[in-house]
């Protein structure tokens, strides 16, 4: 998973979020930034009842925050999300001795594949808004 950092980096350089299930985020600056959120249609759990086991539907559990504004939020897009966003600047993923390295027009080494894959995106990002 790519850091904080790198994420606000991605969005500074202009990458927009279109939130779907699946997609992390985390919340900086209200104390929490150390907590990575997973967008859900709902979140399910299993209960044990007299009569068995069960599958419960339930709204949010993890904490009484009824809402909160996209622009306030940080993405955490996963390595696939960022491999294709590269589109067709992507050729190749490579594991090194420190980590993995993507190649694009250059060659971006990071001790992560979505480390690699985020700082190829960034370069890429640079060129499009030069």
């Amino acid at each position: 998973m790519i850091g904080v950092q790198m994420a606000q980096q991605l969005k500074d350089a202009g990458l927009t979020w279109k939130p779907a299930p699946g997609d992390r985020f985390t919340i900086p600056d209200r104390d929490l930034d150390d907590e990575v959120f997973v967008l859900s249609n709902m979140t399910i759990e299993v209960y044990q009842v007299p009569e068995g086991r069960v599958i419960g539907f339930n709204g949010t559990t993890e904490w009484a925050l009824d809402d909160v504004e996209i622009e306030e939020t940080l993405w955490l897009p996963r390595e696939d999300q960022l491999r294709e966003l590269l589109g067709g600047t992507f050729r190749s993923l490579h594991r090194t001795d420190d980590g993995y390295s993507v190649e694009t027009t250059a060659v971006f080494a990071a001790p992560t594949t979505e480390e690699a894959y985020a700082a190829a995106l960034l370069a890429l990002l640079g060129e499009v808004f030069e």
